[in-house]
């Protein structure tokens, strides 16, 4: 026993902490909200998917890290939620998880005792990577339906077709091999 306080230690922790994610945020540059004591929201700008919000939840015990991936599939459920299941056993400090109307998660939990601004920083280069790296295919995987009737859309009426380029190969041929794309848009 050390005889210290269980609550001097656990405030202790948790302001090691926090002082360990503002260092880890202001070094990298990212854009963070502080609703309120203890959390922090932080704004990671990304390529396939533009932005990634990702909250930090300084806990009585662990840092709680949470980011929004994307809403529930209108489409080809098991294969989605499969895959995206396979995804988990290769991400280190986190996962995959849907809540209760299946929409999708990475989130992560770790002791406050092992909050550094590196670790931090870690943290949120997986969350840029996991989120990044497996968005296209998700949406390719429960979305698809959606992408084809975007993209016909678009196409009919010559808007911007930048955002959807990834998917060009779900968009149906218009005159043989190729979906139609109009030219970009100067503005």
């Amino acid at each position: 026993m050390t005889g210290r306080d269980p609550q001097v230690q656990t405030q202790t922790a948790r302001e090691a902490a926090a002082r360990a994610i503002t260092e880890a945020v202001a070094e990298a540059g990212l854009e963070t909200e502080l609703p309120r004591e203890g959390s922090f929201l932080v704004t990671i700008p990304g390529r396939a998917k533009l932005k990634t919000l990702v909250w930090l939840e300084v806990g009585p015990h662990s840092l709680g890290v949470t980011s929004f991936f994307c809403r529930q599939p209108d489409e080809n459920h098991g294969e989605f939620y499969r895959w995206l299941m396979q995804r988990n056993s290769g991400m280190f400090g986190m996962a995959f998880a849907a809540d209760e109307v299946g929409d999708v998660y990475i989130r992560g939990r770790l002791p406050l005792e092992g909050v550094t601004s590196d670790e931090v920083d870690r943290l949120l280069g997986c969350v840029l990577t996991y989120s990044d790296e497996n968005f296209n295919r998700a949406l390719e995987l429960g979305f698809a339906s959606a992408i084809r009737k975007e993209w016909k859309w678009r196409a009919e009426r010559g808007h911007d077709m930048r955002n959807l380029r990834a998917f060009a190969h779900l968009a149906e041929p218009h005159t043989g091999t190729e979906p139609a794309t109009p030219p970009e848009s100067t503005s």
